[in-house]
C-alpha cells in the first residue's frame, strides 16, 4: 500500500484536473481566434482563393463528317497528319512570352521563325492574316505537315519546347477527284471564335472552344450535321492547376455525312471546259478594242431540270480549300482576298451579278403574251428602232422582216423587243405613269424569280436586280447626293460623267423609255446570276416549275443507320400558259438548229436528245462584252457565263456543248455511244452504305485512293517512338 496520505492525493488529482482545463479552454480559445481570423479578418482573401478552384475542360475533337459526291466519292474527308501546335498559356509564362522556344521550332519545322509566330498571334482589328482567331486558350497549330523525323525532335527534347506538341491528329482534306477542286461549292474551316460560342451557348447544337466550324459553302450550310459533337472531360483544379477531381464526362460523336448532287466527273470536266473556254477567249481579238478578251471571270451551272439538284458547278478563278487547313498562311490569304487574283473565294455561280444580254429574252416574250401580243403575230424586226432621237441598232444592223415571236427569239432580234417594251411603256403612261401602270415586263421578271434569291443550300447568295419603277426611286433617294454634288460643275464640265450625273439629279427617279427599251434585251441596270438563269431555263424545261437549286441531297448519320433525305422544294410557277411554254420550248430548239447557236450543235442528235439554247452577248459600261450561253435538254439544263469574254456562242458555245457530248456520251458524228457517256440521265440512287456505316465509293479513274486514318506518318511515329522506349 502507498504510504502517501489521502489528502495529498487529492491534491495532485485536482491539480491536474485545473490544468487539463486549463489545457482545453486555451486551444478552444486558440481554435476561436482562428476562426475569427479565417472568418472575419481574412475572410475575403479565403473566399477569393476557394473560387479560384474551377473547372478545366480536357477536348476530345468530334472526328468531322465526310462531303460525298451523289457516287459516294468523297470531296471532303479527313485523314491523320502530323500537327504541331503551340499553347500560348504556355509560352505566355516564359520571360520571353516563348520567342526562343517558337525559334526553335522554326529550325526543326524550317520555317521562318517570323512566320510561326505570325501563327499563334491573336487576331483582332488590327492584326492582318495570318493569325489565330480562336480561342487562346486552345492549343494553336503551327503546321498539320510535320515529318516523323520533326515530331521525334519535339517530343524527345521536351525540355527545349516547352508548350509544344506534335501528335497525329485527324484533320480536314479536300481530295479534288479528278482534279475537281469544287471549292466554292465546298468552301472551308476555320476555329470558332469566343463571340460565336457566345452566340451558341443556348442553342442546340453548342459551340467549343476546339471547334472548327464551316465558313463558306457546304461546310458552312451543313456545318451543324458535319461537326459532331466534341468530347468533354471535365476536371476540378485548384489555382495552381493542380487536379483536385474529376467531374461528369460527355463521349464524342462522330459528324454525320452529307451526300450531295455533286457528280465529280462532271464537276472536273465542268471547270476544266470553263478553264479552257476562258484561255480560248483570250485568244480572240475584241473588234470593239483591237485587243484579246481578258475573260477574267466565269462560271458554269449544270442541274438536273426535274428537280434543281446541282450536278457540276464552277467558278472561275478558283483555289485549292486544302489552303486552308492547319491555318491559311499569309501569302495564300493575300492571293485569295486580293483584287490582283480577282477575288477567288467568290463563287461567282451565285455571287457573280452581270448584265444578261439576250438569254434574258424568255422573259419579255412571256411577258409580251401576258400583255396581249400574239405569240404568232408579224413584229417587224428592223435593223434599228429609233425613240425621239436616239437609235437602237439591231446585233450587227441586221434586218429579218416581219416575224413572229418565236422567230424573234431564233435570231435574238433586239428591235422587236425595243418596240413591245416601248409600247408599252407608253401603255403605263411613260414618263408621267399612270396611278396604277400595268409594268409587264417587269412584273413577268419577278414572276420568273428574279431580283430575289433562288434559295440554294450555299450561303451569301445574291439576288440580282429588276431595274423597275421601285428600284428606281430607292436608288436616286440613296445616289441623288451625290450626283447633284457632280452635277454642280455642269455646264463648265460636259463630259460623259457630268452629264450622267445631271441626269441622274434631276431626272434619275423616273423611268425613261431608254430604260425600258434596255432592259428588254437584258441590257442596263438588270442583273441575274449564272443560278438564277439555270433555275429560269430548267423551269422551261419541266414544264413551269421553279424548284429551289440545292447541292445537298442526304444527311448520313455517323453509324449509317439513319439517313434523312433533302427532296426538291419548288418556290413558284412560270407565269405562262402551257401552249406558250410549248411555243417557246420550239423557239429555243430553233435556236440550237437554225439560230444564233446553230452552228456550235451541228451533228447533234435533235432527234434523240432535244436540245434548247439561248445566246447571249451583254455589253458592260467600261469593260468587254459578257458571255452567256444558257441550254437545255430534257434531263439537263447548263448554263454558262464569262466576264469580258466575247460572243455567247463563241466563248461559251464550245464548252457547253462538250458537256453536253459527256454527259450523253455524243461522238463527234452525232452517234451516241452508252458506254462512254457520264451520266445520261439524272442520278436517282444514294450511295450504298454497308453495314458498318460506311458508304460505299464508286470508283472514279483516275482516282487516287485517300490514305486511311492510320497514315503512313502516323505509323511511323508511333513505331519510332516504341523503338526508342524498348
Amino acid at each position: 500500500m502507498s504510504n502517501i496520505p489521502e489528502t495529498g492525493r487529492t491534491s495532485r488529482i485536482t491539480i491536474r484536473l485545473v490544468a487539463l482545463q486549463i489545457l482545453v479552454f486555451s486551444l478552444l480559445f486558440t481554435l476561436g481566434g482562428r476562426l475569427w481570423y479565417l472568418q472575419i479578418r481574412n475572410g475575403d482573401e479565403y473566399a477569393h482563393e476557394a473560387a479560384s478552384n474551377h473547372v478545366q475542360q480536357v477536348v476530345q475533337p468530334a472526328t468531322r463528317g465526310s462531303i460525298l459526291d451523289a457516287r459516294g466519292v468523297p470531296l471532303a474527308d479527313n485523314e491523320t497528319r502530323l500537327v504541331v501546335s503551340a499553347s500560348r498559356t504556355e509560352l505566355l509564362k516564359m520571360k520571353d512570352d516563348g520567342k526562343a522556344v517558337l525559334t526553335r521550332l522554326a529550325e526543326v519545322l524550317d520555317m521562318k521563325p517570323q512566320d510561326v509566330r505570325e501563327k499563334v498571334r491573336l487576331c483582332d482589328s488590327k492584326t492582318p492574316q495570318p493569325c489565330w482567331n480562336g480561342s487562346p486558350y486552345q492549343p494553336i497549330p503551327v503546321t498539320d505537315e510535320a515529318t516523323t523525323q520533326q515530331a521525334l525532335q519535339i517530343r524527345e527534347r521536351a525540355e527545349d519546347f516547352p508548350g509544344i506538341t506534335a501528335e497525329p491528329t485527324a484533320v480536314r482534306r479536300y481530295p479534288a477527284p479528278l482534279k475537281a477542286n469544287t471549292s466554292q461549292v465546298l468552301g472551308y474551316l476555320s476555329p470558332v471564335t469566343d463571340e460565336e460560342i457566345e452566340q451558341a451557348k443556348d442553342s442546340r447544337s453548342p459551340l467549343l472552344r476546339s471547334d472548327q466550324i464551316g465558313r463558306s459553302g457546304l461546310e458552312r450550310s451543313y456545318d451543324k450535321y458535319l461537326r459532331g459533337k466534341a468530347g468533354v472531360t471535365r476536371y476540378e483544379v485548384d489555382n495552381l492547376g493542380r487536379v483536385i477531381g474529376q467531374n461528369k464526362s460527355d463521349e464524342s460523336e462522330a459528324g454525320s455525312s452529307v451526300v450531295t448532287s455533286i457528280d465529280a466527273r462532271v464537276q472536273s470536266l465542268a471547270e476544266k471546259e470553263l478553264d479552257g473556254a476562258m484561255k480560248e477567249a483570250r485568244k480572240q481579238i475584241d473588234r470593239n478594242t483591237s485587243r484579246p478578251y481578258e475573260a477574267d471571270a466565269g462560271a458554269v451551272v449544270v442541274m438536273e431540270a426535274k428537280t434543281g439538284r446541282v450536278v457540276a458547278m464552277a467558278s472561275n478563278p478558283d483555289y485549292d480549300p486544302n489552303a486552308w487547313v492547319g491555318g491559311i498562311n499569309g501569302k495564300d490569304y493575300k492571293r485569295l482576298t486580293s483584287k490582283k487574283a480577282n477575288y477567288p473565294l467568290l463563287n461567282r455561280a451565285i455571287q457573280g451579278q452581270a448584265a444578261p444580254g439576250s438569254i434574258f429574252k424568255v422573259i419579255p416574250t412571256a411577258a409580251a403574251v401576258n400583255a396581249g401580243y400574239d405569240f404568232n403575230g408579224g413584229y417587224n424586226c428592223g435593223s434599228s428602232y429609233s425613240i425621239g432621237g436616239q437609235v437602237f441598232k439591231n446585233f450587227e444592223s441586221q434586218s429579218h422582216g416581219s416575224i413572229d415571236l418565236g422567230r424573234a427569239l431564233e435570231v435574238s432580234c433586239d428591235t422587236v423587243f425595243y418596240a413591245l417594251s416601248h409600247q408599252e411603256w407608253k401603255k403605263d403612261g411613260g414618263i408621267k405613269p399612270k396611278k396604277k401602270p400595268k409594268d409587264w415586263f417587269y412584273k413577268t421578271a419577278h414572276q420568273f424569280g428574279l431580283g430575289k434569291e433562288t434559295g440554294i443550300d450555299l450561303p451569301n447568295e445574291v439576288s440580282g436586280r429588276v431595274p423597275d419603277r421601285e428600284w428606281k426611286k430607292n436608288f436616286w433617294k440613296a445616289n441623288k447626293d451625290g450626283w447633284c454634288e457632280q452635277a454642280k460643275n455642269w455646264p463648265k464640265k460636259k463630259d460623259f460623267d457630268t452629264l450622267l450625273a445631271r441626269e441622274g439629279c434631276l431626272e434619275g427617279m423616273k423611268l425613261h423609255a431608254y430604260d425600258s427599251v434596255n432592259y428588254a434585251i437584258g441590257q442596263g441596270d438588270t442583273l441575274v446570276t449564272p443560278i438564277q438563269m439555270a433555275t429560269i431555263y430548267s423551269a422551261i424545261s419541266n414544264g413551269g416549275t421553279l424548284y429551289d437549286p440545292t447541292v445537298g441531297k442526304a444527311v448520313i448519320s455517323p453509324d449509317g443507320k439513319h439517313t434523312e433525305q433533302i427532296r426538291p422544294k419548288t418556290h413558284g410557277k412560270l407565269p405562262t400558259s402551257k401552249k406558250t411554254l410549248s411555243q417557246m420550248d420550239k423557239a429555243l430548239a430553233g435556236v440550237a438548229t437554225r439560230g444564233t447557236a446553230a452552228w456550235r450543235f451541228g451533228g447533234w442528235p435533235q432527234d434523240k436528245i432535244e436540245m434548247h439554247a439561248k445566246t447571249g452577248t451583254a455589253e458592260v459600261y467600261g469593260k468587254q462584252t459578257t458571255s452567256w450561253f444558257a441550254t437545255y435538254t430534257k434531263d439537263y439544263s447548263i448554263v454558262m457565263t464569262i466576264s469580258q469574254g466575247g460572243t455567247g456562242s463563241g466563248a461559251s458555245g464550245p464548252a457547253v456543248r462538250n458537256i453536253y457530248n459527256a454527259l450523253y456520251g455524243v461522238d463527234e458524228k452525232g452517234g451516241i455511244d452508252k458506254e462512254r457517256a457520264l451520266l445520261p440521265e439524272p442520278q436517282k440512287e444514294l450511295p450504298k452504305v454497308e453495314r458498318d456505316g460506311t458508304i460505299e465509293s464508286q470508283p472514279v479513274k483516275p482516282y487516287e485512293t485517300p490514305k486511311p486514318a492510320n497514315s503512313t506518318e502516323a505509323v511511323e511515329l508511333a513505331a519510332a517512338l516504341d523503338r526508342r522506349r524498348h
